[in-house]
C-alpha cells in the first residue's frame, strides 16, 4: 500500500481528514494515478500510521479520510544513530538507505584521517538535498514511523563527543579480535539500551590513533567477525545483529 509523510499541522483529527501537498500530491495524482476511494497510509513521522481513503485528488493537493490509526509498528524498542566515515562514490547513499532500511533514526557523517573524501565542500545544499532525499524514500518503502535525520558531516572529535552519550556506543574495529559485538548484546539480553551509538570507519579504516581516541572517550571497541565488511555494509550488519537480539526474539 502507498505510504506517505505528512506534518502534524496537516492532520485535522477532529474532521478526519489528511491534506498532502507538494510533490506527493502530484506524485499521487499523476505518477500513480491513484483514484478516489483508493486506500493509502499516511504517517505523521512521530511514528503514528493513519489508515485512509482518497477523497480528493489535485495536482498540488489531496485529501483523505482517516479510517484508523495506530503506532507504526515498525520502530525498534532503542533509538540507533549511525555515525559513517565520509567515502567516496555511492558508499554514503547505500550506507543512508541501508541505515534507515534497518532501524537507525539518524545517519551522521564525519570525517577521520583515512577518508579520501574531505569535509571541505561537503555542506553543499544539493549533497544534503540528496541524502535527505534518500532516507524519506527508504523510510517509505520500508514503512518507517519516522523519516530518519542525516546530519550535516562532522568532524572526527565531535562525532566522539556525541557518540559517547549513548547507552551502547559501537566503534568498529577491525583489528578488535577479542571484543565481539555478538557476547556484547548477548550480556545486555536482560537490560537492552535505549541510545546506541554505530561508528564505522573509511574504506582504510581507522588509524590506531583513532581507536584509541575512541577507547578513551568511552567507546567500546568491537570487532564484527572473522570477515572484513565494506564500509557501506558495517552499519547494516550491526543494525541487524541489534534487531535479531533486540526485536526478534
Amino acid at each position: 500500500m502507498p505510504r506517505f509523510f505528512v506534518s502534524k499541522e496537516n492532520i485535522n483529527e477532529e474532521e478526519r481528514i489528511i491534506s498532502i501537498l507538494g510533490e506527493d500530491a502530484f506524485h499521487i495524482a499523476r505518477s500513480l494515478r491513484m483514484a478516489v476511494g483508493d486506500d493509502l497510509t499516511v504517517c505523521d513521522g512521530e511514528g503514528r500510521d493513519y489508515e485512509c481513503k482518497l477523497l480528493k485528488i489535485r495536482d498540488s493537493q489531496v485529501d483523505c479520510e482517516i479510517e484508523e490509526s495506530s503506532v507504526c509498528p515498525a520502530e525498534p524498542p532503542y533509538k540507533a544513530t549511525v555515525y559513517q566515515a565520509l567515502v567516496k562514490g555511492e558508499r554514503l547513499d547505500v550506507s543512508i538507505q541501508k541505515s534507515v532500511e534497518f532501524g537507525a533514526v539518524s545517519v551522521v557523517p564525519f570525517e577521520s584521517s583515512r577518508c579520501i573524501v574531505r569535509m571541505k565542500g561537503e555542506k553543499e545544499g544539493s549533497k544534503s538535498q540528496r541524502r535527505r532525499r534518500i532516507a524519506a524514500e527508504a523510510a517509505k518503502q520500508c514503512g518507517r514511523g519516522i523519516i530518519p535525520l542525516v546530519a550535516e558531516p562532522v568532524s572526527f572529535s565531535e562525532m566522539l563527543k556525541e557518540a559517547a552519550k549513548a547507552d551502547l556506543a559501537i566503534f568498529c574495529y577491525e583489528k578488535e579480535g577479542e571484543r565481539m559485538l555478538g557476547r556484547v548484546l548477548e550480556d545486555m539480553r536482560n537490560e537492552p539500551p535505549q541510545n546506541v551509538s554505530i561508528v564505522v570507519g573509511p574504506e582504510g579504516g581507522f588509524s590506531p590513533e583513532e581507536a584509541k581516541a575512541a577507547e578513551d572517550a568511552g567507546l567500546s571497541l568491537l570487532g564484527l567477525g572473522k570477515r572484513i565488511l565494506r564500509t557501506e555494509s558495517a552499519a547494516a550488519f550491526v543494525l541487524a545483529c541489534l534487531s535479531s537480539e533486540f526485536e526478534l526474539r
